[in-house]
């Protein structure tokens, strides 16, 4: 159904440019221009009423006096 519909829009679109030209052409770039327009206002929306994130605060992990006595320690480089 898909594959007849697209055939037939190809179609009706081909008459519309031999029929009127100048219009359809003029149609066809208007609703080219509107549709990147209409995108670029939808990601400025969304970007300027999207509320910032929280930061992100990492843990870092507490170490017991027993495991920091297992930790191997770093040499010294003289």
């Amino acid at each position: 159904m898909i594959l007849i519909a697209s055939i037939a829009g190809i179609a009706l679109y081909a008459w519309l440019i031999y029929a009127y030209t100048i219009i359809v052409l003029q149609v066809t770039a208007f609703l080219a221009v509107a549709a990147v327009l209409v995108i670029l206002a939808w990601s400025g929306w969304t970007m300027a009423t999207t509320p910032p994130l929280e930061p992100i605060e990492f843990e870092t992990p507490s170490a017991t006096p027993s495991e920091t006595a297992e930790m191997p320690q770093a040499k010294k480089e003289s």
